[in-house]
Order: structure tokens, then sequence, then C-alpha cells
């Protein structure tokens, strides 16, 4: 019963951030309609996938121009998902773990050549290749360590995660999995590993650092490594994948305790903003500018490049081409938790997309979001062009409608045109596939018209009061669909 009334409210959202109220990019008549577009789209991807939660931000340079939260951060409470609610973000961690260690390294606290065996003396593993390097630092930040993926334990499975201590206590029974500097194989042990180089390099714990150095700076007040009680309350509440049923588990709630630098740090979308528009400053480390631009730069810049050559690693990010764009990132994954943090440093441009459920696919409403709005922002800024406007008739016809089949339809102003966008399912995986152009023909008549127009007539059909009853599509009909507000 609960997830049928998840269902039915599904289309309900939430409010703007105050960043996105004021931002001046909004008031662009061509991002603000490529949006609405692209919240239909994040709509009936939820609804056809059931999704519980989903909270969006959008970042221009140093503003977080959109952040907009959609269902619910927990189903049983209907308590709503915005752009405050506090989600696992896992694997992001270690772009702050990765932070920490090129603060370091301008300090003159370490360099990346430096042999993890300087700051962690008892390391040791055993080694199958006798003429392999010493692992470094710089092996670490990149994942060319060649160890393992995990510490010796079976916490995924258990979850029953070990400390720093029993981590290093245990790397003697594990084995190396190839020669360092000759591979990239992506180890959470060798981030948990880097951690335990900061809290050697600095003199402080881990999350110590992390938090004076890089969270408070930034302005990250609701973000932390090690969630106190009252941060979990206001945690998304993590779900699994769905049951065949259409139920979904509630996970529970992951202490990666020695892990931590790798998986543990718990954020939302507008303390991610200010992470995401560090990467686009320029200048010399000081207040708020936690690094030097130009080793922002480095950390940006492939390091590793993967056999494809179209992605590979920078020092603590993913980076990798979509379209024209060099995009650079990371993703996470943690018990009913996945995450997404995407941005294009040239164009300054980035998104974020944080969700609670284990079947949800953040890259995926990453990569589309950049995709759809990056050359809209990038045009929006430019000096504009002037174009014809909307005609403000055209706002009793805006709505979304539904037929018998409870396909939906969403009648809109894009790029100062009425028009129909309509989704099937499974919905297209690019938001604006389906649009349809509404060309004027007459009184409260249009033709679908545009790329993806057939020619039929569309006639909004109204009553005495001017509000629409229905839609004559061709020669079948929609109606208005009642959303619960």
């Amino acid at each position: 019963m609960m997830y049928q009334i998840y269902f039915i409210f599904l289309f309900i959202t939430f409010s703007f951030s105050a960043f996105s109220q004021s931002s001046m990019l909004l008031k662009n008549e061509k991002v603000n309609s490529d949006i609405k577009v692209l919240e239909s789209w994040i709509r009936a991807q939820m609804e056809y996938k059931n999704i519980p939660g989903i909270t969006v931000g959008i970042i221009y340079d140093q503003e977080l121009i959109y952040a907009k939260g959609f269902g619910y951060s927990n189903l049983e409470k209907n308590t709503p998902a915005t752009p405050q609610t506090l989600y696992r973000i896992a694997s992001i961690s270690k772009t702050f773990t990765a932070t920490a260690i090129m603060q370091l390294r301008d300090e003159g606290k370490l360099r990346l050549d430096d042999p993890i065996k300087k700051f962690i003396p008892g390391f040791s593993i055993k080694n199958p290749f006798p003429d392999a390097r010493e692992i470094t630092v710089f092996h670490l930040i990149t994942h060319t360590s060649g160890l393992p993926r995990n510490a010796a334990f079976p916490y995924w499975t258990d979850r029953k995660f070990p400390t720093m201590k029993e981590i290093l206590a245990a790397l003697s029974e594990q084995e190396m999995i190839y020669p360092p500097g000759t591979q990239y194989k992506y180890s959470n042990l060798g981030i948990a590993l880097l951690g335990e180089v900061v809290a050697a390099a600095s003199g402080v714990p881990y999350e110590k650092y992390v938090t004076e150095n890089i969270l408070k700076p930034l302005g990250m007040n609701s973000s932390s490594v090690f969630p106190t009680e009252k941060d979990k309350e206001n945690l998304a509440t993590p779900y699994s994948h769905r049951f065949p049923d259409g139920s979904r588990r509630v996970m529970p709630f992951t202490d990666a305790k020695g892990i931590a630098p790798a998986a543990n740090i718990s954020s939302n979308v507008e303390d991610l903003a200010k992470f995401i528009s560090l990467q686009f400053r320029k200048g010399r480390k000081g207040g708020s500018q936690i690094l030097d631009s130009h080793t922002m730069e480095d950390m940006q810049r492939i390091q590793w490049l993967n056999p494809g050559w179209t992605s590979g690693y920078g020092l603590g990010f993913r980076v990798w081409k979509q379209d024209s764009y060099t995009v650079v990132g990371h993703g996470g994954w943690v018990a009913g938790n996945r995450s997404q943090i995407a941005f294009i440093p040239k164009e300054k441009t980035g998104v974020i997309v944080l969700t609670n459920a284990d079947d949800v696919s953040p890259a995926l409403f990453a990569r589309k979001i950049l995709e759809l709005l990056t050359p809209v922002i990038k045009n929006a800024i430019a000096p504009e062009i002037k174009t014809a406007k909307a005609d403000p008739s055209w706002e009793k016809y805006l709505g979304i409608y539904t037929d018998a089949s409870w396909y939906d339809t969403e009648v809109m102003i894009y790029n100062n045109q009425l028009v129909m966008n309509s989704y099937s399912y499974p919905p297209e995986d690019t938001p604006d596939s389906e649009i349809k152009v509404l060309t004027p023909e007459g009184k409260n008549t249009f033709r679908m018209s545009g790329p993806n127009g057939n020619g039929e007539l569309v006639i909004f059909e109204l009553d005495s009061n001017e509000k629409v009853v229905r839609i004559k599509v061709g020669e079948n009909y929609i109606f208005p669909k009642e959303i619960e507000k």
C-alpha cells in the first residue's frame, strides 16, 4: 500500500533552493524552458522505475543555479527529498581524500612519489612480483598501486567494517594483483591507506583533517566524515533494488570505519555545489580557496589513460569524454545510496545527482543533464539574440494531460514555442526526444510540427472559464491530469 501511495504522489516535487531563486540564468527563457523539459523527463523516469527519491543540483561557476528534490527521502513517512536532504555520497569521498593529499603536497609535507612505507612503516603485503617498484602515494591516488580492491574482510557482505588498525594487521594476508604502475585497478583499500597517509603527514586524524581543512573552509556545514546521531536523522532512508513484487527493503546504515577515506562522507546538494564551484576558481590558496588553482588543474588532468583513449583517472577524479567535452567527476554507491558529481571545467558547468535506491543510475541523469544544459547555459551567458516571445495567451494550455493508456503529455513553453512533450514507457533516455512544436492554426488550434511532429491537428477544448477540459490530438483525446499538491 505504501508503494501504491508513493506511485500516486510521485509527481510532487519541491521548491528551488534560495540559490536558484536569485540566479540570472534561470531568468533566461531558454534555460528555464530546458529545465522544465528536464523535470518532465525526470518525473517520467521516476514513475516508470518507481524511484523513491532524487535530488538534483546544477552549478554554473560559483552559483548553484538550480536545486530540486523529486519524490521522497523516506517513503514510509512521506518525507520529501529536498536540496538539504543528506545522502551517503560513498566513493565521492575519495575526491575529498585526494584533495587532502594535494593540500599536504603543496605544503611540502609529502611528495606524490614518496613510498607509502614512509608514512605507514608497518606496511607489508605479499608481493609475487620481485622486480616491482615500491607503491607510492601517486599509485594510491590514481588507483595504479596494484592492490586488491578491498581490505581482507567481507565487509560488503556482512557490513562489519574493519578499523584501520585491523586493516593494517591483515595486510600481510593479502597479495598484490598487479605490479605498481602497470595497470589501473580501482581500490578501496588503496584510498583507505591514502587516508592513513593524510593522518601521518598532517599529524591529526583523517576525520579532523578533512573537517578542518576542507569541509569548514568551504562552508560545507551539513557534511561530515562520520555523521552524528543528529545527522543520521536527516539522512535519506536507503532502499534496496526493487523485488519482483515491486517492494524495496530498507538497507542498513553503513559505518565504513577504516574504509572511511574511500566511502563514508555524508553530504547534500547545497554543500557539494560548493565543492564543485571550487573546481572553477582561479588563484592562490587562502580562505575558501583551499587549493591553488593550478593544483586543481593537475587533479582534473588525466594521469592514467584507459586503453580506449576516451577515459582515464586524474588525481582523485575520473576523467572522460562526453561529446566534445572533457568531463571530470566521480560516482558513489553504498547500501541504498547512489550518487554522481560531474563537471566540465572549461564550461564551468556541473551537476550533482543524489539518490536513495540501489537500482538507480545517477550517472545517466548527470550525463543527460550536462548534455542538455551545457550548450544552453553557454549560449545564455553570451550576448542574447532576440527571438520571438511566447504568446501570453498560451498560459491557459499549460499542464499535464493523460490518455486512457495512462501515457502522459506535458504542454509547456520551450524555446518560446508552445510544445507537447509526451513520454512513452519506458521513457526515452534523451529528455527532449519526444517534443513536438505546436504551430498556431487558428483559435485554440495548432498543428504538430518540428523534427518530431507528425502534422496532426491539436485542438484545445475549453469550458466557459477558459480552462482546458480536453485536448483533441488527431482523432483521439487526452485529459487534464489531477496531481495532488
